[in-house]
């Protein structure tokens, strides 16, 4: 699953609506909302909420960039709505039910020709407090659970509603069922049952008519409810929309939240934490670790200066915390029976927050999630297992539905909402310097689709731009590798010469078939050290004989590289920057790592120690007036996974050299190779170093990701 079209959700929803299915121009959209303060200082005096709409019709890397989101609404603070939502949310609603209905009347400036176009909302993306004002289910209580519903498993300890006995989710014949290590009881409930949307319907219609908030005519306090009104507030507006009911999924529960409030290892109970030293220690870890340019912020800063303590983790550092460096900076501080849960804790977001996700690898983490529950419950004690670690175990079945978790969290609106503080000048009016902001930037962006050779916001290139490929007969001249700093010149040994050509010729697969012919050719030859000069004296003879087998590219690689080549201390490759180890150690950031597979497959992990760019064909005007020069950086294959730099010591240690000293020269006259070397002064990428920093910055799935987001490497 790469996209919310492969979830059930939007499946089911084309099988029941086939007239809208039918019209792939029909819009897909998505809901998000939530409160922030527009005065930046963290003070919960002023509460803010936008309503972003977004497209889910794009393609994935689409989806939720923000040029794709709308802000159609702007609720005033200074309190937050809370159940007086969907007053504001009315006219909204009425936009999308005349959408649904009628449709309006839209040009495809493709074809030039005009269509109706329909539109439905296919869920809401918020965190869990602003889920309740959106769906009507309260999120507190005994039955906070919007997926439990009435059957939520929860008890009340030292003032605390506490969410434990996930062993009901057990398989009625596992054997912790019957296990008296958790409560000293047996589980004999059974699991909690699937509420259809009927059921759903019918606890609805059994909700008594309130006004809502705190009306005067009720004495302006809150009202208790009934208990035949379960956790409902209020019937939410949008099932006013005819197609509401029917969807498998119509509030996201927001993962970033969720790993965000049950990021707690760090701060256990007593019994479990880590010793005064150890904690130093982990800390001292986390206040060593370098992450990639641009992956995330630096987190060494929430270090405390006398490595005690971890503080002031924003959302994207608990995110980076829990799935890189928490399963590796506990293994040495905690016995194996308790560090193994959270691991397998950590590993289940890592997969779960993975840009494709396998519909099998979901079903497994489903059961997996419930032993990780049962496992932890056995630890740690009931305080801890809050409603936002039992919200969990319904994330896998979320992401059969909806797809992708990053289609459907809030890191992306977040980043939005902090743009959205930055419009704010008077600070009398914050939502008319929004609003005022958000206009004059809608309308710049529309009159900038009209521009053409200027950079506006739909070009503009990336920080690390990748260079464009030029198409050449032999694969080791298209370079994808990009410099990114000054070249400096470097003399190469006739040992290191000779051995970066054979490495070259080695690694060329067009090269293969007169390798293979030289070996049939020559069987008590040593093909490393006599191969180059044959290599040569073929070339030269198809030249002279006008072969039609020819090619100036084969034949300014059988010449040899320049005696100069040009260094670098940084070059981007598919959009990921990689320093070398010396530049590297010098800055906050790491960005020399790199991971290559053998022959077999295994993995080996190393550093970029040097970036070398080979110079071949610089005499070609002496031999053929087609071919012209050409500079490749040596490398091995585009993806960012495999190596950039390539270790030459194994061929520089213990090697003969394929020329032999006082050998007599070949019958065939060779060409002369002249010197054009390039200076300093003609290079094209004179670019300065980058010192880069990254603290404040969150990166993006990849985009982060990435996870396998871009610069990141397991």
């Amino acid at each position: 699953m790469r996209h919310p079209v492969d979830g059930s959700s939007w499946k089911e929803f084309d099988k029941k609506y086939l007239n809208f299915s039918r019209e792939p121009r029909n819009v897909r959209i998505g809901l998000a909302a939530d409160g922030f303060n527009p005065f930046g200082n963290m003070s919960l005096a002023h509460s803010t909420w936008p309503v972003v709409l977004t497209t889910f019709n794009l393609p994935p890397w689409l989806c939720m960039k923000e040029s794709s989101f709308m802000l159609s609404l702007l609720i005033p603070g200074p309190k937050s709505p809370r159940k007086d939502m969907d007053v504001f949310l009315k006219p909204l609603v009425c936009e999308l039910k005349h959408l649904w209905q009628e449709g309006v009347r839209t040009k495809e400036a493709a074809t030039n020709t005009f269509f109706t176009m329909k539109a439905v909302l296919l869920w809401t993306i918020n965190d869990f407090p602003a889920r309740s004002s959106l769906s009507g289910w309260s999120g507190q209580g005994y039955k906070a659970c919007p997926t439990c519903n009435e059957d939520t498993p929860s008890m009340h300890v030292t003032n605390k509603v506490v969410c434990v006995g996930h062993r009901r989710f057990l398989h009625a014949t596992h054997a912790w069922r019957k296990s008296l290590d958790f409560n000293g009881e047996p589980e004999t409930r059974s699991p909690p049952k699937q509420f259809s949307v009927v059921d759903i319907d019918d606890q609805l219609s059994r909700l008594l008519y309130r006004v809502p908030g705190k009306h005067p005519d009720f004495g302006g306090v809150k009202r208790k409810q009934e208990d035949f009104e379960l956790n409902w507030n209020k019937r939410s507006i949008f099932f006013e929309l005819e197609y509401w009911s029917s969807l498998q999924l119509k509030h996201n529960l927001d993962v970033m939240h969720i790993e965000k409030n049950g990021n707690k290892f760090y701060r256990l109970h007593p019994k479990y934490s880590l010793k005064v030293g150890d904690r130093k220690l982990f800390c001292q870890f986390i206040k060593d670790v370098k992450l990639s340019d641009g992956f995330g912020s630096n987190i060494s800063k929430r270090v405390i200066d006398n490595n005690s303590n971890i503080t002031g983790l924003k959302s994207h550092d608990c995110h980076i915390l829990m799935q890189r460096l928490l399963p590796i900076g506990i293994r040495g501080f905690l016995t194996k029976d308790i560090y193994t849960p959270i691991v397998d804790l950590c590993t289940f977001f890592k997969q779960l927050c993975s840009r494709t996700l396998l519909v099998d690898d979901m079903k497994k983490a489903k059961k997996a999630i419930l032993l990780i529950l049962c496992k932890l419950e056995l630890i740690y004690p009931p305080t801890f297992f809050d409603i936002m670690v039992h919200l969990v175990l319904h994330l896998p079945d979320e992401a059969l539905r909806g797809g992708p978790v990053c289609m459907r969290w809030m890191y992306p609106f977040e980043r939005y909402m902090k743009k959205l503080k930055h419009y704010v000048r008077n600070k009398a009016r914050p939502e008319g310097s929004i609003a005022e902001g958000y206009v004059a930037k809608e309308a710049l962006s529309f009159c900038s689709m009209y521009l053409r050779d200027v950079q506006t916001r739909f070009n503009q290139p990336d920080i690390n731009e990748d260079v464009v490929v030029e198409k050449t007969k032999l694969w080791v001249f298209e370079s994808k590798c990009c410099p990114a700093n000054a070249k400096k010149i470097k003399y190469l040994t006739i040992n290191e010469k000779l051995n970066f050509e054979w490495f070259v010729l080695d690694s060329c697969q067009e090269v293969r078939d007169y390798m293979n012919e030289f070996k049939y050719e020559h069987l008590q030859d040593d093909v490393k050290t006599k191969f180059l000069k044959w290599f040569l004296e073929k070339l030269y003879l198809m030249k002279v004989q006008n072969s039609p087998e020819f090619h100036p590219e084969l034949y300014a690689l059988s010449m040899g590289a320049e005696i100069n080549a040009f260094t670098y201390s940084a070059c981007i490759v598919n959009g990921v920057r990689f320093m070398v180890r010396g530049r590297d150690v010098e800055q906050i950031t790491q960005n020399s790592r790199v991971l290559a597979e053998g022959v077999n497959h295994e993995k080996y992990y190393g550093q970029v120690e040097e970036i070398i760019e080979l110079c071949y064909g610089n005499g070609a005007q002496n031999v053929d007036n087609d071919l012209v020069e050409d500079l490749d950086v040596v490398h091995n294959n585009s993806s960012s996974n495999c190596l950039l730099s390539i270790d030459f010591t194994q061929y520089l240690l213990n090697t003969s050299s394929h020329v032999t000293v006082g050998e007599k020269s070949s019958e065939v006259n060779m060409p002369t190779v002249t010197d054009n070397t390039l200076s300093d002064d003609e290079s094209n990428n004179d670019e300065d170093d980058f010192e880069y920093d990254t603290e404040g910055s969150e990166a993006e799935g990849s985009e982060a990701d990435t996870e396998e987001s871009e610069g990141e490497f397991d």
